[in-house]
Order: C-alpha cells, then sequence, then structure tokens
C-alpha cells in the first residue's frame, strides 16, 4: 500500500531538514502506529504524504500501490484514495458542513468517473455514518468545524473519512484534546473502517490511542528517521519507559 524510500525533506525555501533517509512500509489492510518525542517529524511526514506545499522533499521516494506520488498534488493524491485527518482541524466560516461533505465527496466520484450522487443518495449516506458517530445532523448545517468542540470537529473529520471511503488514511494525532468518550467515539468509527484493502498510518503520542484503534506495528521516529519498529508491545514499553533508552541505543 505505501513504501516510503530513504526520504528526506525540509520545510521548504528553507535549509532546515526535518526529515532525514526516512523508510516506511505499511501493507494492505494494516495499521501502523508512528510515535516519536516532540519534534521528530511526525506531523512533517503526514503532511508531505498527503502532499502539502510547505514542505520540498529533496531525496527519496513516496510508492502509493507501487506508483510514486511526489508529483502529484494533493487534490490529486486525495482522489487516488489517500486521507489525511489534521490534529487541529481547519474552521472554514460560511461554508455549510453539508455543502463541504456533498462538495468533496462529488469531486472525488467525479475524478474516479462515476455518477455524481443526487441529494437524497447523498443524504441517506450522511445520516447513517452520521449516526454511527453521534454526530446530530443539526451540527452539519452549521459552518465547517465553526463553533464545534474538539471532540466534535474529530468526529467530523471521521465522517469525511466514512463517506469518501480512502484507502490510505493517515491520522495526525486524532487523539489530541478528546476526552475519553470522544476517543472511544472516534475509535469506534476508525475501527469500523478496517478492511484488508485500508491502511492506515496512525501518529500519536499516547498509548490511550493504541488501546482503541490496535495497530499491527509500532514505529518510533526520532530525528527524522524511523530508529525502531515492532508489535503494539512497543507502544506498551514506550509508555512505561518513555524514549530514552531506545534513542540512546539508536545513538
Amino acid at each position: 500500500m505505501l513504501e516510503i524510500k530513504n526520504l528526506h525533506a525540509r520545510v521548504a525555501d528553507t535549509e532546515t531538514e526535518i526529515l532525514r533517509g526516512l523508510d516506511l512500509t505499511v501493507q494492505d489492510g494494516e495499521i501502523a502506529a508512528i510515535m516519536g518525542p516532540n519534534g521528530s517529524g511526525k506531523s512533517t511526514l503526514s503532511y508531505i504524504i498527503a502532499g502539502r506545499q510547505d514542505y520540498e522533499v529533496t531525496a527519496g521516494d513516496i510508492l502509493y500501490n507501487g506508483e510514486s506520488i511526489l508529483e502529484m498534488d494533493a487534490a490529486e493524491r486525495a482522489a487516488s484514495g489517500v486521507f489525511l485527518a489534521f490534529q487541529y482541524p481547519l474552521e472554514i466560516p460560511g461554508v455549510a458542513t453539508m455543502t463541504f461533505l456533498k462538495t468533496a465527496l462529488n469531486s472525488q466520484r467525479k475524478a474516479r468517473g462515476e455518477a455524481e450522487l443526487t441529494t437524497p443518495d447523498f443524504l441517506r449516506r450522511v445520516k447513517s455514518s452520521a449516526a454511527d458517530l453521534k454526530i446530530e445532523m443539526e451540527m452539519l448545517k452549521r459552518p465547517l468545524n465553526v463553533g464545534f468542540s474538539g471532540g466534535e470537529k474529530k468526529r467530523a473529520e471521521i465522517l469525511q473519512m466514512a463517506l469518501l471511503e480512502p484507502k490510505l488514511c493517515v491520522l495526525d494525532e486524532t487523539d489530541s484534546g478528546l476526552d475519553i468518550d470522544a476517543l472511544k467515539i472516534v475509535a469506534d468509527g476508525v475501527n469500523a473502517l478496517r478492511s484488508t484493502d485500508r491502511s492506515f498510518l496512525v501518529i500519536t503520542h499516547y498509548q490511550r490511542l493504541l488501546d482503541y484503534i490496535v495497530p499491527d506495528t509500532v514505529h518510533v521516529l526520532y530525528k527524522g528517521r524511523i530508529i525502531r519498529s515492532g508489535t503494539k508491545d512497543l507502544a506498551l514499553q514506550l509508555e512505561n519507559e518513555g524514549y530514552a533508552q531506545i534513542i540512546g541505543e539508536a545513538a
């Protein structure tokens, strides 16, 4: 599904290198967790996969289903099935959430050569997915993320993911700012989308998210490189011992 080879990247128009030879493989149907201390490059990795223009890849490659995506813009990557859930979802005043969802869904369907959904079909899909995430339809009539609580913003993003049905889902610290009830709802929404042809890259600081979204693999990112990979037990080790020992062994 995803293969990252010797990826080097820096902040655009600067010499500030963030990723320094990162290698990572995520198989079809796999949930891979990325953990690491602040400043290690976790969010940068998610932005570069999604095609954000603030960063410049200086070496290496990102293969998605065997093909390089580096020359694709963000919209092309999204249409091909790449989805990024932000740590801090943006508020967009003046754009109704329902309008945003319908436009996004039909734009991707059009890019794939599929017919646009009629309004009744779209509403049926939204109501079904919203109910699963305990989202009131009144909330979706408000401007996108405006006035939403942290939990509402994250649930709205998982709703987008459920409707768009991407193949590669990158979750950038989705647990940030969530209380335990919201965390469970978001995790249940993610787990409902697990399938053999959909992969997840879950970026998190904390083990608690991985109690609910159980990863197949855990990777430790430090100073722009993966320094240790393992099973879900690695996340428990990090929770109990911190990063110091693993960083020391990699030095």
